[in-house]
């Protein structure tokens, strides 16, 4: 699924930001797993989101001002290497595909940047991108400042240019909620099958497959993250992914799985039990947590700060919390000495996009939280981990239970992209007796 011109669109938005100068947004290397073989090859997600296009060795320049185009250095035809590696687009269909006003080979990249840098006042660059890119740009730069007695400049400002593609990389177009409700419903369907299989004993693993397969028959090309499968005391470990334990009975399950469709992530986590009945025990915190995430899904719309959707979670869990005796106090008390996060130790949500963390700031520069806003996508997901300690009443040890949607926010309110993926205990219990 292509269309070139929201790509083209992205390009010039970023051009009027720029107002004038050159920008440099490479893509990221392929990187060697071991010996002769390389890990399976993901584009860089600036480069991506600005260009559509896929390759490995891709440089993007775009100068604005007078001239205002976009440039593309790319690998070249080679039908040798495509016999062995796959196919290339080559510099001229790239052009003709990709709708950029010039497109070269890479290998004549370091001839041509000095050129194209000469008498910019600005330069916008990651410096930190990657360590040989920095001294590639800082070669550049020297080679223009060389010609400064003919007369020629060098930028004298380098600029994030990350930072200006953030800011729009936060309003999602049409096409990008498109993809990323496609991607909702693929890893939705996931978690449901993934309800329906899961029976005691099973390995973690097994049930991780099923996530895999799910993905790539319903066309997305990844995972979008190491998927987390972690039953029983597992669960309470927040990154778990070794997925290789056996699944007891009486356990629940926690299952933290997203998949990648035509690069962008979705992000799900659903809890329940292995035996597909939740415990007397199971079943309030659980529903704690359901009501923890519904209250900040209530508070996930345009208008509100980026923090509200944490606040209203907060607000619930304390206080079940201090009702179930795992924290002492007034409401207020446990929110001032943090006790909570004994059993909730991090944020409520993440933006979502292009990265599973997705680029933008969650601040101002002068410490205000975002104002959140139609075309925004976040996830939502408290939750609760219980570990065995004295202060803790014995039938909740090694309970960990997150639920996790993604959320699109609207001109109204907002609309949960993962709404396909079952949540309520009942659907949950009903689902998993089929």
């Amino acid at each position: 699924m292509f269309n070139v011109n929201e790509f083209q669109q992205r390009r010039r938005q970023l051009l009027s930001q720029m107002g004038n100068g050159v920008a440099i947004v490479p893509t990221t290397p392929e990187a060697v797993r071991n010996r002769d073989s390389h890990y399976p090859y993901r584009f860089d997600s600036y480069f991506y989101y600005l260009t559509g296009f896929t390759e490995p060795e891709s440089v993007l320049i775009l100068i604005a001002g007078e001239q205002n185009k976009s440039i593309l250095f790319c690998r070249d035809k080679d039908m040798e290497r495509e016999i062995w590696d796959g196919f290339r687009f080559g510099p001229q269909a790239a052009k003709e595909q990709f709708g950029f006003y010039e497109t070269y080979s890479i290998h004549e990249l370091d001839k041509l940047m000095p050129t194209l840098m000469a008498n910019q006042s600005q330069l916008f660059y990651s410096l930190g991108f990657e360590a040989t890119w920095d001294k590639r740009v800082t070669n550049w730069l020297n080679k223009v400042k060389e010609l400064a007695r003919t007369g020629v400049s060098a930028p004298e400002a380098i600029l994030d240019v990350r930072q200006l593609v953030d800011k729009q990389r936060l309003i999602k177009t049409p096409f990008e909620i498109d993809l990323m409700r496609r991607s909702a419903n693929i890893a939705a369907a996931a978690h449901n099958r993934a309800m329906t299989i899961t029976k005691p004993n099973k390995k973690e693993y097994e049930i991780e497959a099923e996530f895999l397969h799910e993905f790539y028959k319903n066309g997305a090309q990844a995972p979008a993250y190491t998927s987390i499968v972690a039953g029983g005391a597992n669960a309470c470990t927040l990154h778990y992914n070794a997925n290789n334990c056996v699944l007891n009975d009486g356990d629940l399950l926690l299952i933290d799985a997203g998949c990648e469709l035509d690069g962008y992530a979705s992000d799900i986590t659903r809890t329940f039990p292995v035996n597909g009945k939740f415990s007397p025990a199971q079943r309030d915190l659980y529903e704690l947590v359901l009501h923890a995430q519904l209250a900040a899904i209530d508070a996930a719309k345009p208008g509100n700060h980026w923090n509200a959707p944490h606040e209203a979670a907060l607000d619930v869990l304390v206080q079940g919390f201090i009702d179930f005796k795992l924290c002492t106090g007034t409401k207020e008390e446990v929110l001032e000495n943090a006790s909570y996060r004994q059993f909730y130790m991090h944020r409520t949500g993440h933006w979502l996009g292009l990265d599973v963390h997705d680029a933008g700031d969650y601040k101002d520069k002068v410490g205000n939280w975002a104002t959140l806003e139609a075309g925004n996508t976040l996830t939502v997901e408290p939750g609760c981990y219980v570990r065995p300690a004295d202060n803790v009443p014995e039938h909740f040890w090694n309970i960990g239970i997150r639920i996790e949607d993604d959320v699109l926010i609207t001109a109204t309110g907002n609309d949960v992209l993962t709404k396909n993926a079952v949540k309520g205990i009942a659907d949950i219990e009903q689902l998993m007796q089929t």
